[in-house]
């Protein structure tokens, strides 16, 4: 791999091991360009873009001017700087089977810097509390505080094997193996409790599901339960408990992940009433329930609480940007998700989203796709 990227992948994962340390706009910047300069070097199609558009590392003196992609392009080319023989793994976007998906290639290299992005913010928003849990003793990266393999993972999602282009479920197995890899579950209780249909498309395996869910119930000490899912995920779950007028109550303290949309899987559901069925039918309340934005083509992804504005980590920024003007909204208004990621280090760090948002400080409430654009794994519905 080229020394200067993997010089900058080495610093990065510095700083996000320290991540409480606050990132200021300067350092940011300076990060920023430097990566810029070192992408339009190494990523000739890249390159390419930023030449047409006549921004150059000699001409691009701010982060807000680093020239952003569109997610479309990760359909069409290769918008890497990893050779071809290095090569281990590519992420796909995860819209309808019928679309060509984006493309993200990764390394071994890339994959760490991806899983440290992943791994450090997600820890920060499912922290467990103290009193219930006995803290680790050297956990690394300074975890210490988060009681790895107390909480019972409940991931609706298939697999690995079956799903091994999806960012989502590599994202939900790297969480996995850190929270102790299923050593205390029992091969009869997967974790892992999807499937794949006939049509390749993502289902639940409901009896799995079901017994994954009550597993504890008859135990004087229970876990809570950490289930992360996609929406569609839950909506299907949802709708089989209401079928049968199911009730689950997990055990007090369990949280909710939901994250991404619907691709035409099931049927759509405002958040607002998403949010309540998982409470009425899963006994899990509204403050416990955090949502994800992510997608293939980034490595980084940003939570919101259940009626909160997402936030990305401190190495990443986000711009809401006017489709009639280019240019950054006000607070409160609406316009285009721009990202800028730089755990990215070996792709394209500037990505232009399809999706809606309204400018939140410095966090954006997500509204959906921009209407017109190719649908994708977003919701096409108004959060």
């Amino acid at each position: 791999m080229n020394p200067e990227l993997s010089n900058f992948a080495t610093r990065l994962r510095g700083l996000m091991a320290d991540f409480q340390s606050p990132i200021s706009n300067r350092q940011f910047s300076n990060l920023a360009l430097e990566l810029f300069a070192l992408q339009f070097k190494q990523n000739p199609a890249y390159q390419k873009i930023c030449v047409t558009r006549n921004l150059t590392p000699e001409t691009v003196k701010d982060w807000t001017q680093i020239p952003a992609v569109p997610t479309r392009a990760f359909k069409e080319l290769e918008l890497t700087s990893i050779p071809p023989q290095a090569r281990t793994a590519v992420f796909h976007s995860s819209g309808t089977t019928e679309q060509k998906p984006s493309r993200h290639f990764h390394c071994a290299e890339s994959l760490a810097v991806y899983e440290a992005s992943l791994w450090q913010w997600f820890a920060a928003h499912f922290q467990f509390p103290i009193s219930n849990f006995q803290s680790q003793a050297g956990a690394a990266d300074g975890l210490s505080k988060l009681a790895i393999g107390s909480w019972r993972l409940a991931i609706l999602t298939p697999p690995p094997e079956q799903a091994p282009h999806s960012s989502l479920v590599h994202m939900f197995e790297t969480a996995r193996q850190q929270f102790g890899g299923g050593a205390s579950v029992p091969a009869s209780q997967p974790e892992f409790l999807g499937k794949l249909d006939s049509d390749g498309a993502w289902t639940l395996d409901f009896g799995a599901t079901l017994a994954a869910l009550a597993e504890n119930s008859k135990l004087k000490t229970q876990n809570p339960k950490l289930l992360l899912g996609t929406a569609f995920s839950f909506v299907h779950l949802l709708d089989y408990l209401t079928e049968r007028d199911l009730r689950v109550e997990l055990t007090p303290g369990s949280c909710v992940m939901e994250t991404g949309g619907y691709k035409n899987r099931s049927r759509i559901l405002p958040k607002a009433e998403l949010h309540a069925l998982i409470t009425e039918r899963l006994g899990v309340p509204r403050e416990n329930i955090i949502c994800e934005y992510g997608m293939s083509e980034l490595s980084s992804q940003a939570y919101a609480s259940s009626a909160g504005a997402f936030h990305f980590p401190p190495w990443a920024r986000v711009q809401i940007i006017s489709p009639e003007t280019g240019r950054e909204v006000g607070e409160g208004e609406t316009g285009l998700i721009r990202i800028f990621d730089l755990a990215n280090i070996f792709s394209v760090a500037a990505i232009q989203t399809e999706d809606l948002g309204v400018r939140r400080g410095d966090g954006f409430e997500l509204i959906g796709c921009a209407q017109l654009a190719e649908p994708r794994g977003c919701s096409l519905m108004a959060a």
